[in-house]
C-alpha cells in the first residue's frame, strides 16, 4: 500500500478537529500509512481567488511541490472538500495551460520555494480508502457493525464540481460519479449502515455565505436536514469540515432563531467507520461534535 502525504489544511486544525482526530486513528487502525505534509500553507480557501485566481493556484502548487521535491511522494491526500477542490483545480490548470505552469514556477523561484513540475496527484480521503481497501477490504477490517443505522450520505458541492477538474470520475465501474457519487455509500454500507435515498447529496450547504448572509445559509442547511429526515435518515454523514460545521451550527440556529427543529444527527464518515472498527467515541472526537448523537448510537447498539 502506497504512503501518502497528509494535508489537513486549516479547518482540520481548528473547527474540524474531530475530523482530523478520527481520520488519524481510523487510518492507523486500517493499517494505512500517511505522513504530514511539511511546512504546508493554506489552500486559499474560497477567498484568495478574489485577490487573484493565480495566487490560489500557486498556493496549492506549492503544497504539491513540497510533497514531491522535499518528501519524495507522488500523492497528496486531503480530507477537506475545499482543500481537495483547490488542489485538483491547480492540477488541472497546470496540466492544461503552459501559462499557468510558467506562472506558478516563476512565483516559486522568486519565493525560494520548491518548484512544482506537475508530477503529483491529489486524492480525497474517501477516494484513498476506496483505492486502498474498497468495501470488501473495509468489511474485513470491521470488528463491530453500524447495525443498520439509517444514513444520508452528504458529499457537498465541491467534491464533484466543476466536473472537468475531476477527470478520474465518471469513468465507469471503479470510479466515483460527479452526478451520483457513491463512494461514501459503498464504505458505510460495508460497515453495516443502511444508506437512504437522499436527493440532495451534492447540494450546497451555503458554507461560503455563513458570515455574510446567515439566513440564506440556514435555509440551505434546513433544506438538507429536512430532506434527510423525509428520506428516513437518522444520521447525515459528512466528508467536509465546512459542511459539517455548517450543518451543526445552522441546525441550532434554525431552532433558536426560527423555531424549526430537526432531529437528524451529524457525524463525520470517519467517525462512523471508526465506530464499526470498535474505536472508542472519545478517540473519534464524537463528544466534540455539536450534534449530540450519543443517545442514538447507544440506542442502536453501536456504542
Amino acid at each position: 500500500m502506497a504512503k501518502v502525504a497528509y494535508y489537513p489544511g486549516c479547518a482540520l486544525e481548528g473547527s474540524g478537529g474531530p475530523y482530523d482526530r478520527s481520520t488519524r486513528v481510523l487510518v492507523k487502525a486500517l493499517g494505512l500509512e500517511m505522513e504530514n505534509l511539511r511546512d504546508y500553507n493554506c489552500c486559499g480557501a474560497m477567498e484568495v481567488k478574489n485577490v487573484h485566481p493565480m495566487l490560489q493556484t500557486y498556493l496549492s502548487a506549492r503544497n504539491m511541490a513540497i510533497a514531491s521535491e522535499q518528501m519524495g511522494m507522488d500523492t497528496v491526500m486531503a480530507p477537506c472538500n475545499g482543500c481537495y477542490h483547490n488542489l485538483k483545480k491547480a492540477e488541472y490548470e497546470t496540466a492544461t495551460s503552459q501559462d499557468a505552469m510558467d506562472t506558478v514556477q516563476d512565483l516559486a523561484r522568486k519565493s525560494d520555494d520548491p518548484v512544482y513540475t506537475g508530477d503529483v496527484r491529489t486524492l480525497h480521503l474517501l477516494e484513498w480508502l476506496m483505492e486502498e481497501l474498497g468495501p470488501e477490504g473495509i468489511k474485513q477490517k470491521m470488528t463491530k457493525s453500524l447495525n443498520g443505522i439509517k444514513i444520508a450520505n452528504y458529499y457537498g458541492c465541491m467534491y464533484t464540481r466543476p466536473r472537468q477538474i475531476f477527470p478520474e470520475k465518471d469513468n465507469g465501474p471503479g470510479s466515483d460519479s460527479s452526478y451520483q457519487p457513491h463512494f461514501m455509500d459503498d464504505l458505510l454500507g460495508a460497515a453495516g449502515a443502511v444508506n437512504v435515498d437522499f436527493p440532495l447529496k451534492t447540494s450546497c450547504c451555503g458554507g461560503a455565505h455563513t458570515l455574510s448572509d446567515s439566513d440564506t445559509s440556514t435555509q440551505l442547511v434546513l433544506n438538507l436536514l429536512q430532506s434527510a429526515e423525509d428520506s428516513g435518515a437518522e444520521v447525515i454523514a459528512t466528508e467536509c469540515p465546512t459542511c459539517h460545521s455548517g450543518l451543526e451550527m445552522h441546525q441550532v440556529r434554525a431552532e433558536t432563531e426560527f423555531g424549526i427543529k430537526t432531529d437528524v444527527k451529524v457525524l463525520y464518515f470517519t467517525q462512523l467507520l471508526g465506530l464499526a472498527m470498535g474505536l472508542s467515541p472519545r478517540k473519534l472526537g464524537i463528544h466534540e461534535n455539536v450534534s449530540d448523537s450519543i443517545g442514538l448510537l447507544k440506542e442502536k447498539g453501536v456504542i
